[in-house]
């Protein structure tokens, strides 16, 4: 347990001088736009705006379930969707824009030790002090520059189920039909798992799982979004407008 505290107390210390050196803009650019007025038949399930995450209660920052992104990223990721309607399918949003202040709350929670809620869904088989070493948080999260998203493919006209906190957590890399209900395609896991199973590349996992994968990361990709090593559904706009820039106004619309 002294162990666990001093690497839990070195990871906030190094975070926490990270998020000392960024000074964010808090005023809205004009070109941050809702992504859905855009892209229509995107859904949306703002899971920080909610109690279904891995802290258990919704982020500061959030006013909103509302994807701000940039309206360069919002346009790339048109052409992602296009493709995928004609194959009767669509895009669903996670996460889009994060606020600095999101992402603080995020360290704020992350020193309080006894603060394991969710760790059966989200994070079963890691310890709390190693989520930002082992990258699945980080400080500065790039999404707070509003063009990187977390997201993933859903059948098209299909619903997004309500979540139940009563419900027994199940954890995030089990098989999707003993998961928490979401109508997302069978990716391996499921959103912020935190896993190295949820790495794009991870080889244990179904046949239809690395199918769903492959196709989302060609198609992000030939649209200029880039991918990163260790979750699947987290992409970032090559040349995105603000690359040095991080933002910290709320996310509403």
């Amino acid at each position: 347990m002294i162990k666990f505290l001093m690497i839990l107390l070195l990871t906030i210390i190094t975070v926490e001088a990270v998020a000392e050196h960024i000074v964010p803009v808090t005023d809205r650019p004009a070109d941050f736009v809702n992504a859905q007025q855009i892209i229509p038949q995107l859904q949306v399930d703002m899971r920080y705006d909610s109690a279904h995450n891995f802290v258990g209660r919704r982020i500061k920052g959030y006013k909103e379930p509302v994807c701000l992104l940039t309206q360069q990223a919002a346009y790339a990721l048109k052409t992602v969707e296009t493709q995928l309607l004609a194959k009767g399918l669509t895009l669903k949003a996670y996460d889009c824009y994060r606020p600095q202040t999101a992402v603080n709350d995020f360290i704020e929670w992350a020193n309080k030790v006894n603060d394991v809620t969710m760790r059966s869904e989200f994070y079963p088989a890691i310890n709390k002090a190693d989520l930002f070493k082992k990258g699945y948080i980080a400080s500065p999260s790039g999404h707070s520059r509003g063009s990187t998203l977390d997201l993933t493919i859903v059948p098209l006209n299909s619903h997004i189920p309500l979540y139940d906190p009563r419900a027994k957590q199940v954890s995030c890399a089990a098989p999707q039909q003993e998961r928490s209900p979401d109508n997302s395609l069978d990716f391996g896991t499921s959103y912020d798992c935190f896993s190295p199973m949820s790495h794009p590349n991870y080889p244990g996992i179904s046949a239809d799982a690395r199918k769903n994968r492959a196709l989302l990361r060609t198609l992000m990709k030939h649209a200029g979004f880039k991918p990163i090593a260790t979750e699947w559904w987290h992409f970032t706009l090559i040349n995105e407008p603000y690359p040095n820039t991080y933002f910290d106004f709320p996310v509403r619309n």
